[in-house]
């Protein structure tokens, strides 16, 4: 429950979207809500004009799964729902039908912290069409959002090369489930804490605070609330030293520092809020140095993003931490990661699977058909290429990589010495077979593969384009399928 810990009295079934449900009541008119189906969930484009993508969000789609029931709450509020003509829009055995809905679905899902890229399916449901239909939006709300937002910290933290940032964002965030998902979401990507305490208590995400300026400016002089605030919290003495004049904000916080040592305690750090953060970190610097404040830290914040921290690094400013907020906690340069739910494949009167695809006049809106898997391949211990393929159709002995934007660039996988699925079996037939890690194990596999992917693909800009494409065979089925729409739809 610790993902849905908001909401866990509620009853969440009705998070979705109208017409799902419409859909869903459609299938069960015509007599085919049990016909097997198969979908996939992905995104089309990688967020921010970045090289990766952090994935973020199962264990909230874990959970959903496994609570999911219509409430006779629920069931008496879609039984008020009616059309134009005033007519109810479900039958009422339809609602017993939804009162008595059992999840049997399979569900395949890239585990939370793995880097991946776009048209490589982040969750593949298979089962009762209706079922999997019910499972669109609540699936995209609670992967979109939290994969962005890993995204974003993870390069902001890259940014910070190494130093530790501290997510700050719950006062900006879209709402109270916006600010705890991303909260969760940024420390997956490499935060090291956050401002925002009922994260700590759901996730178990250090929280770390000082005071604002609304402290300073509630005494007559900003020395003795340095010394007030010392007082109180001597084990948490970060002194905000920005309010009037921020070297002689420095110079009062060595003054309470000096004091803080007479009582066995120490001056964790100061941090700056305005102003030109590299010229005043290196005054600070030396200032604190001067007075035998060496390992007395430096805080920076005050509306960054992973640019300006890389600009500040590049000019030698004197940072140790990092506390980022609007621009994490909203993604603001980017503040939708473009995920879809498509349908792929589904079964006939007899059960052989049939392939199905969308066809757009924008090449990257057609969708890919078939039951998909991502391989991996590696070359002593780096990722080389990922290689989207159909199981039904397998791979051949030398896989071949096609570019699904551009069919003529081809790449065979010739040298990899290792190789791995990014699918993982989550449910099968309803029933879940998948541990939940840790948050903390979340993040350290986070960290692991941002580690071993070439670094050209952390570049803030003009990242490298990491190779990905669909296996020559499917790219093969797929422009046959293509052909047979367009001929049969003229």
């Amino acid at each position: 429950m610790r993902a849905l810990a908001l909401y866990k009295n509620t009853s969440l079934a009705l998070l979705t979207d109208l017409y799902q449900l419409t859909m869903a009541y459609s299938y069960w008119k015509e007599g085919i809500s049990e016909r097997k189906a198969l979908y996939h969930l992905f995104f089309r484009r990688k967020p921010f004009k970045g090289g990766f993508v952090v994935a973020a969000g199962l264990e909230a789609a874990v959970h959903f799964i496994e609570l999911l029931k219509f409430s006779e709450e629920d069931l008496s509020y879609l039984e008020g729902l009616r059309g134009w003509d005033e007519v109810p829009l479900f039958d009422p055995a339809f609602l017993d039908y939804l009162a008595n809905l059992k999840f049997t679905c399979d569900v395949h899902a890239v585990p939370e912290g793995e880097l991946i890229f776009p048209q490589e399916p982040l969750v593949r449901v298979t089962g009762p069409i209706l079922q999997c239909q019910l499972l669109e939006t609540p699936l995209l709300t609670l992967l979109n959002f939290p994969t962005l937002i890993a995204t974003k910290a993870a390069r902001i933290c890259h940014s910070a090369r190494g130093d530790s940032v501290i997510e700050f964002g719950l006062r900006r965030a879209q709402g109270i489930d916006g600010g705890v998902t991303a909260s969760r979401a940024a420390f997956i990507g490499g935060c090291s804490s956050t401002s925002n305490v009922m994260a700590g208590k759901f996730f178990g995400v250090p929280v770390k605070g000082t005071h604002a300026h609304s402290w300073v400016m509630a005494f007559d002089d900003e020395l003795d609330s340095f010394y007030s605030y010392a007082r109180a919290m001597p084990n948490n003495c970060v002194f905000l030293v920005d309010t009037y004049d921020t070297l002689e904000g420095v110079k009062s916080a060595i003054e309470v520092g000096l004091w803080l040592k007479t009582q066995g305690k120490k001056m964790v750090g100061v941090r700056l809020d305005s102003g030109d953060l590299a010229y005043l970190s290196i005054e600070s610097r030396r200032l604190l140095d001067e007075a035998g404040f060496h390992d007395t830290l430096i805080m920076a914040s005050n509306e960054l993003d992973e640019y300006l921290i890389a600009d500040l690094k590049n000019q030698g400013a004197k940072i140790a931490v990092w506390g980022v907020g609007t621009a994490l906690a909203t993604a603001r340069d980017c503040p939708a990661l473009d995920g879809v739910y498509k349908l792929s494949a589904i079964c006939d009167p007899q059960g052989q699977w049939l392939h199905k695809l969308k066809i757009s006049e924008q090449l990257v809106k057609v969708t890919n058909p078939g039951i998909l898997q991502v391989r991996r391949f590696y070359k002593q211990g780096s990722p080389i290429a990922d290689i989207i393929y159909d199981e039904l159709l397998g791979l051949d002995e030398v896989p071949c990589l096609v570019d699904p934007l551009d069919t003529t660039r081809q790449l065979f996988i010739k040298d990899a010495d290792e190789s791995r699925d990014l699918l993982k079996p989550v449910f099968l037939k309803g029933e879940r077979v998948y541990d939940l890690p840790s948050l903390q194990q979340i993040q350290e596999n986070a960290k692991r593969n941002l580690d071993i992917f070439h670094p050209g693909i952390k570049r803030l800009v003009n990242p490298h384009e990491y190779p990905v494409g669909l296996e020559r065979q499917l790219e093969e089925l797929k422009l046959q399928i293509i052909k047979q729409l367009r001929t049969t739809r003229h």
